[in-house]
């Protein structure tokens, strides 16, 4: 398959997500405890700061329900 053998396939692996997700909020704390606050802003730059950490392969519906969760709790 041309898009595995391009190196352009998805990560949709809650493992491998969630790891990426757990170092951006680490290396990003403020726009982290922004969102955690209320504001909806942060989200996107954070979604941002992994789809970079990925190479743009993160699956970015996957990306933001799992920041939703990890930071809001649901």
């Amino acid at each position: 398959m041309i898009v595995k053998e391009k190196g352009f396939e998805q990560i949709s692996d809650a493992g491998a997500l969630e790891t990426i997700v757990d170092e951006v909020v680490a290396a990003n704390p403020d726009p982290a405890a922004r969102y955690a606050a209320g504001e909806d802003k942060p989200l996107g730059f954070l979604v941002g700061q992994v789809m970079k950490s990925s190479r743009g392969k993160a699956n970015a519906p996957v990306v933001n329900e799992m920041l939703r969760k990890k930071l809001r709790g649901g």
